[in-house]
């Protein structure tokens, strides 16, 4: 059988992409080719050079194309990579909405402007991908045709995530696996502790990643006297997740807004209890105190309340994450997910083949 190939655009070096395009060469046998802008997002001037970039690279992707001919394209972002696969000139293409963050922030002087490449992306799409049902809050009030969605989470390695939980749950050991943006409050999350070790409370936090808030985050620690409490890893492979979530009872996301998160999905897998913002996203997979716990946007005393309510609350805890590890197992099992989007682009592959 002749390989199919796909031209993928996005950041490669992301977890959620590493997913997609692993699993579809272990269950789909396709052949993969990236591109990617090389400018990162980091300040106004690396911004202005990459709004340069985003503006020449159309022809670098025509290029690649004439010379790999790739069967189609996927691309994460409507109002980014996904407009650059509408205009590609592949027959073929799929992308992943965001849900509201591929609009962020809610009042951006571009946002004219991305309605209208968002509106275009998704008239050039094939296939729609939705990560969660969240997703498609968003699509249907700019009435997307959702015969083209698919509603899937891409899935996580329940084998490498495994539910085999060492913490014995002596104290409170915490981890945060969200990258150190700041529409992810952390500084949230180190005012809630702060809070908990006022009151006597010990405890240990992981805040696993990297980001433009790192050298703030450690100063605040200090200001906040719990630094000799906070281990901050920065960056790490995806491989030594499993063991940090492993060691840790509690999972811990404040972000403002967000479509599916899988950091929730390999936490919930992993037996740790997760506590996160009371936001649409995490609604679809989290009911307060019967398999969790939803926190204001922004209000640390409410999270530090609920943490200690929770930790002091085992039983209930140890009945919540047998749920969700059971909930994963049906829901998020990646060897099942990524088998039927896989086999959905040889679907798509073979169809636009016939006309």
């Amino acid at each position: 059988m002749e390989k199919r190939k796909i031209l993928f655009l996005g950041e490669t070096y992301r977890a959620d992409a590493i997913t997609w395009m692993s699993g579809l060469i272990e269950f789909g046998d396709f052949e993969i080719i990236t591109w990617e802008l090389k400018t990162p997002s980091t300040n106004f001037f690396s911004r202005i050079i990459r709004i340069i970039e985003f503006g020449i690279a159309i022809f670098q992707i025509k290029k690649i194309i004439k010379l790999q001919h790739p069967d189609m394209v996927i691309a994460e972002r409507t109002t980014s990579y996904g407009f650059l696969a509408a205009i590609s000139g592949v027959k073929l293409v799929a992308i992943a909405q965001q849900g509201r963050t591929d609009l962020w922030p809610d009042k951006s002087i571009l946002l004219p402007l991305k309605k209208i490449i968002q509106h275009y992306a998704f008239q050039k799409a094939d296939l729609i991908h939705a990560w969660g049902p969240v997703m498609t809050i968003s699509m249907k009030l700019v009435n997307v045709d959702m015969k083209k969605v698919l509603v899937l989470p891409k899935g996580i390695d329940l084998v490498k995530f495994e539910n085999k939980n060492n913490e014995n749950n002596s104290k409170i050991k915490a981890i945060v696996t969200r990258s150190l943006q700041t529409e992810y409050r952390h500084e949230i999350i180190l005012k809630a502790f702060e809070i908990i070790n006022q009151k006597g409370i010990d405890f240990d936090l992981i805040i696993v990643g990297d980001g433009k808030q790192l050298s703030i985050l450690k100063k605040l620690t200090t200001q906040l006297n719990i630094a000799n409490k906070v281990t901050f890893t920065g960056r790490i492979s995806n491989s030594k997740l499993p063991e940090l979530l492993q060691q840790s009872n509690f999972y811990i996301s404040m972000p403002i807004t967000e479509g599916v998160s899988a950091s929730l999905f390999e936490a919930m897998a992993s037996n740790c209890y997760p506590i996160v913002t009371n936001i649409a996203g995490n609604q679809s997979w989290i009911k307060h105190r019967e398999n969790g716990q939803l926190i204001t946007i922004d209000d640390p005393d409410m999270l530090a309340e609920e943490l200690i309510w929770a930790y002091e609350n085992k039983e209930y805890r140890n009945e919540a994450v047998i749920k969700n590890r059971k909930f994963v197992q049906k829901n998020a099992n990646y060897n099942i997910n990524m088998k039927i989007i896989a086999d959905k682009y040889h679907e798509l592959i073979n169809t636009n083949r016939i006309q």
